[in-house]
């Protein structure tokens, strides 16, 4: 989640890198502008972990890395880069390990839809988000219903959308070969299903 602030100089990756070591708050960045983040409700963070508790014993068999809203997915393009916090990122590439703040090569992200955030999970991180050569997967789960939107990167390159709405839906993870169903990622909420 994030919330705008007011305009700023252009800040280096390197001092936003520097900068978010020394802040107890988090901050996206995006081509050198520099936007807070805002916390997140129960529900939000519910759904979030549960879902990266289902992933994680899949994630270890197959030798992946699940984060939550920790670790910082890092995307350049065209001369500019962008840092966001994904709610949940899985990792399956041995080799994106260049920082310990971020990752480049992400398998699957996931978000949980704020109201304020909605928007931007859906338009800006959703076109940004694919530009990341090796994403296959980008995960958009709504926290006032059972909802997911699964947007899948096909062999030939093109993204496809699946919505899931019933509780029984399994959601088939590439990533991992597995499918949680909306019932796993909504199990702390059963007033959703």
């Amino acid at each position: 989640m994030n919330t705008a602030t007011q305009p700023q100089e252009h800040c280096s990756v390197e001092d936003y890198l520097e900068g978010e070591q020394h802040t107890d708050a988090k901050h996206e960045y995006l081509a050198g502008q520099i936007v807070a983040m805002g916390g997140a409700s129960d529900r939000h963070g519910l759904i979030a972990m549960s879902l990266a508790a289902w992933l994680l014993p899949h994630a270890r068999r197959k030798g992946c890395q699940v984060f939550s809203s920790d670790m910082k997915v890092r995307i350049d393009h065209e001369g500019d880069s962008w840092f966001y916090y994904p709610d949940v990122a899985l990792i399956c590439d041995p080799a994106d390990r260049e920082s310990p703040y971020y990752r480049r090569n992400p398998c699957l992200l996931v978000e949980v839809l704020s109201p304020s955030t909605e928007h931007i999970d859906s338009r800006e991180k959703l076109l940004a988000y694919r530009l990341l050569p090796g994403l296959h997967e980008y995960l958009m789960l709504r926290q006032d219903r059972a909802q997911a939107d699964l947007y899948q990167r096909g062999s030939d390159g093109r993204w496809q959308h699946w919505r899931f709405v019933n509780a029984s839906d399994a959601l088939p993870l590439a990533c991992l070969d597995a499918q949680p169903t909306l019932r796993d990622i909504y199990a702390d909420l059963p007033e959703l299903l």
